[in-house]
């Protein structure tokens, strides 16, 4: 252990020049009176090593003495063959030159020493992206890393989030990171550094200008407390659920660290029902949705009122989805009462449909007799116009109601508690045939109902009067 101490303490001096013994103890993690003793050693040894007193003073070598005690041992041979992670540096224009580094490294060891650490590439490999995540490209990463290491100035056209979502800057890049497979610039920008990803620069100039970096700036603990801040201001909202204790022990699989701690350490006892009450970390009510929405039915959203509500609207709809088919293939045998029972509750529901579906009311004159005809029907929203379908269950003719409104365009509609004019048409061609693939991609009980019809079913567009 001494005689390594010895080598790292020589190899210090010879690489940083004059050292204080309070430095060189803080480097080898050692005593000054060990450090003494050790100079002493050296200096017995035949190294000119010499101490100059004063404030200004430390231990240095005599000028021009280079030692050739330059060996690895094996664990540092092992470890230096570890670090090298061809993906990252060829994608940062370095992948030449680490392959020739570790041929030259491996060809200056001895054998037995050269064989044991070149088992280290065949044994043990980094990939450091995560899971299910394709690579995403960086063509502007090599520019980057090019101005960090020359100290210059970039001008780059950046994609960022808010308004407007392209901007240029002038950038003072310090540093770049690699993060779970992305990879990030740390720039100064007025002096102040910042975080950018590789990924959504669309354009990199190096100029020819240079800059002084921030004194005393530290590329690892600037991360550090980057990454923490970043990820108490993304949490910034929170949800209260019921949920499942099979639904917390899985959280950890499958959602963000932060969500599943935080859940973990706020989660209560199960109650009678077996169930749990925890908090959830969320980025936004968008983000808790989608999240959430990775438990099942083993969790139920309490609050905020207006998550709970987007719930309630998605498990409506999944129903819908699912239920349709079969309430629509089989048709009520008395057909004019049904539809009579479901207007009723219609509108006493307020414009709501009693299944929980998208549901609208259509008023046709009759093309006939010239007297209203009300219909329950599902509805497709398609931008600020209504779609609908005359599939009829898939019945080889069209519905009454179609043929009401090919006589008379003008109709009325109900829907969500407001009853307007508007003006119904329908499409032909290419343009029905695109409409209609989008609802049967929603809804592909609609393309049952077309093979099973032998028709073309027409596709309805409902345009406000």
């Amino acid at each position: 252990m001494r005689a390594s101490r010895l080598l790292s303490l020589l190899l210090l001096l010879q690489s940083r020049g004059r050292m204080t013994a309070t430095e060189l103890a803080a480097e080898l993690e050692v005593s000054v009176r060990t450090i003494y003793r050790d100079v002493e050693s050296l200096s017995a040894a035949g190294v000119p090593v010499y101490a100059d007193r004063g404030p200004a003073g430390g231990y240095q070598l005599l000028d021009g003495y280079r030692t050739r005690l330059t060996g690895l041992t094996t664990d540092e041979a092992e470890t230096l063959f570890l670090a090298g992670v061809p993906g990252p540096a060829a994608e940062l224009g370095l992948g030449a030159a680490l392959a020739a580094a570790e041929l030259k490294l491996r060809a200056a060891l001895p054998p037995e020493l050269g064989e044991r650490a070149g088992r280290i590439r065949e044994r043990f490999h980094l990939d450091a992206p995560g899971w299910f995540r394709l690579a995403e490209p960086v063509p502007h990463l090599a520019a980057l890393s090019d101005a960090v290491w020359g100290g210059r100035l970039v001008r780059a056209r950046y994609r960022r989030w808010k308004i407007p979502r392209e901007v240029t800057r002038t950038l003072a890049p310090l540093g770049v990171v690699l993060k779970a497979g992305r990879w990030y610039l740390v720039a100064a920008r007025d002096d102040e550094p910042f975080t950018y990803r590789v990924g959504n620069f669309l354009g990199v100039e190096v100029l020819d200008e240079g800059f002084e970096r921030p004194a005393g700036f530290d590329l690892a603990a600037f991360w550090q407390e980057w990454t923490t801040q970043f990820e108490e201001k993304v949490y910034r909202d929170e949800a209260v659920v019921r949920m499942t204790p099979d639904a917390l022990a899985r959280m950890p699989f499958i959602f963000p660290p932060a969500m599943s701690r935080g859940a973990a350490a706020a989660a209560t006892e199960p109650d009678q029902t077996g169930w749990l009450r925890t908090v959830v970390p969320i980025e936004s009510i968008r983000h808790g949705h989608i999240e959430l929405l990775k438990l099942g039915e083993d969790v139920e959203v309490l609050a905020p009122a207006e998550l709970r509500a987007r719930f309630a609207r998605t498990a409506q709809e999944l129903s819908m989805l699912y239920e349709k088919e079969d309430e629509t293939m089989s048709l009520p045998e008395d057909m004019g009462a049904h539809n009579a029972q479901v207007i009723e509750q219609f509108r006493a529901n307020g414009g709501k449909s009693p299944t929980g579906g998208p549901m609208l009311l259509l008023t046709t004159a009759g093309a006939r007799t010239g007297q209203a005809r009300t219909t329950p029907m599902m509805f497709i929203p398609d931008g600020d116009r209504l779609m609908v379908i005359a599939s009829n269950a898939g019945a080889t003719k069209n519905p009454d109601w179609y043929h009401n409104l090919l006589a008379d365009p003008a109709v009325t509609v109900e829907v969500d508690g407001e009853t307007y004019q508007a003006k119904a048409l329908v499409p032909r061609g290419d343009e029905r045939d695109e409409l209609f693939a989008g609802v049967v991609e929603k809804y592909p009980f609609f393309g049952d109902h077309q093979a099973k019809a032998g028709r073309t079913i027409p596709v309805v567009v409902l345009v406000r009067a």
